[in-house]
């Protein structure tokens, strides 16, 4: 049967249809409030060692959790502990990483775990309400690689009829098994956070649109609070950029977590990402605590896969539980990190010279995907080369020391010593507070475009940077990026100026 031909299952559980009367019980956060959520993996089955051990044989997990003893989605017991070491680690929403779909309904599909999980979770959140405990409400968090993966071997297609009803029937679904009192809510919205949209075969606004819609007239009048990752080319709700274990960000919604390893996942390049005994975790909160987010999410709970857990392990014991409380606190409270001291600290000016070694004086220039250089001798000068990548444009990011850093705005001028070797034109993208600019204000451009004429001389530009943020916001941590419109692009030296010590 063709995509097009299938019907949507009804829904996997009863809270639909539902009345104004169904939310009396319910609570909602308003976008005021100080929230915290994190990621929380419930595929875990010691019974039948579903993710706990590969099909070889071997271990699946790189962390592990203190006891195997009814280690499973399963449980009851399992999930009510969970909750309730989030409740004291200061969490206040659960984001079960949710794998549902239209193609998993049936007990023998491959996901089917996605519901199963789903009821004895409900039943642990309501055993702790029942005690007078207030437990994490629960927001879905749509791995959407089910666009991809699924029982029905069907790549989605958001843009089509068949591909936006798939998309609302798998949010439907989760919000169906979960009571509304139990539901995590934004201003009133009930919190939907989608994972990439890579594994889409294409997407739109028409798809956001579409849910909003159709959940608006099951779920009594409710429109979801959609959450975008940055990958996702439509308007929504928040946005938030995936990847905060690895390096935090503040995208809308603050992301971070304790380091990675997925040193267990069979078939992966090596990545580890050390926790310093915790001074990685340490390190991302006072960045983020700097920014002052509404929203932070946590990355992640219990994924022991990829070792990004903070949940009670058997190699961390509770450290991280007593970590997270203790920023959690910090930030409800609103507390702002004294800026760090150091050998910047009163310094009127940090500058790179570049070459095959760069000569870095609290400057540093960093390669990132679509940021690639090589080293190069233009004009008898050594020098760097900005290279050409699968991106459109040409970049050279940088990152100021931390120590530099004075405030939460400043004014500088950066000079930028180039070789005006072909026709075209740069300017500077950087860190800002300016909430209209690319991705929360992470690249703000200059107002100043350096024109290239192709003189063949080293000539020297001029930039100046009004309330720049400077909190590492862009690819590869950067503060600021030279973007090229050029076949050629030639750069020695670059500093940064302070304009005033007032800001």
């Amino acid at each position: 049967m063709s995509a097009g031909q299938r019907e949507m299952p009804p829904p996997m559980g009863p809270y639909v249809n539902l009345k104004p009367s169904d939310f009396a019980q319910a609570k909602s956060f308003r976008s005021s409030d100080r929230v915290v959520m994190t990621y929380y993996f419930y595929w875990y089955d010691i019974y039948t060692k579903a993710h706990i051990i590969d099909p070889d044989g071997t271990d699946a997990l790189t962390t592990h959790p203190p006891t195997l003893e009814d280690f499973s989605y399963k449980s009851v017991r399992w999930h009510k502990t969970q909750l309730s070491d989030m409740m004291a680690a200061g969490i206040d929403v659960a984001l079960p990483v949710y794998w549902g779909a239209p193609s998993e309904h049936e007990p023998t599909a491959h996901l089917h775990w996605s519901f199963a999980g789903l009821k004895p979770l409900v039943q642990a959140a309501e055993e702790l309400l029942k005690e007078g405990k207030q437990p994490p409400r629960l927001g879905l968090f749509y791995d959407t690689s089910t666009l991809q993966y699924n029982s029905w071997h069907q790549h989605i297609d958001l843009t089509t009829d068949f591909g936006k009803r798939w998309f609302y029937a798998s949010i439907r679904d989760f919000f169906s098994l979960i009571p509304p009192r139990l539901w995590a809510m934004m201003d009133e919205k009930p919190i939907v956070v989608l994972y990439s949209a890579a594994f889409a075969k294409a997407h739109d606004q028409s798809c956001i649109d579409y849910v909003r819609e159709q959940f608006a007239q099951d779920f009594g009048g409710r429109v979801p609070y959609i959450v975008r990752e940055v990958s996702w080319r439509v308007q929504a709700d928040n946005v938030y950029a995936w990847g905060g274990a690895i390096r935090p960000s503040v995208h809308g919604i603050a992301q971070l977590g304790p380091g990675y390893d997925h040193s267990a996942v069979p078939g992966r390049q090596p990545l580890i990402v050390p926790r310093e005994g915790g001074k990685f975790y340490e390190n991302a909160w006072l960045r983020i605590l700097r920014r002052k987010p509404s929203i932070v999410a946590i990355e992640t709970w219990n994924e022991f896969h990829e070792g990004t857990d903070i949940a009670e392990s058997k190699e961390y014991g509770r450290q991280y539980i007593h970590l997270t409380r203790k920023y959690v606190d910090l930030f409800k409270r609103g507390v702002t990190p004294p800026r760090p001291q150091g050998k910047y600290t009163g310094a009127k000016s940090v500058e790179v010279v570049l070459g095959e070694q760069n000569q870095e004086n609290g400057l540093r220039q960093v390669e990132s995907g679509d940021g690639v250089t090589a080293a190069a001798v233009a004009g008898g000068k050594t020098c760097r080369a900005a290279q050409p990548t699968r991106f459109a444009g040409r970049y050279v990011y940088f990152i100021i020391d931390d120590t530099f850093k004075w405030a939460d705005a400043m004014d500088v001028t950066v000079e930028v010593e180039y070789f005006d070797s072909a026709e075209g034109s740069f300017t500077l993208e950087y860190d800002s507070h300016d909430p209209t600019a690319t991705l929360s204000g992470a690249y703000k451009r200059c107002a100043e475009t350096v024109t290239l004429q192709g003189s063949q001389t080293w000539k020297t530009a001029r930039f100046a940077l009004r309330g720049a943020r400077f909190a590492n916001s862009q690819n590869a941590d950067a503060d600021f990026r030279i973007a090229v419109s050029a076949k050629e692009f030639y750069v020695r030296r670059v500093a940064v100026q302070r304009l005033s010590t007032n800001r």
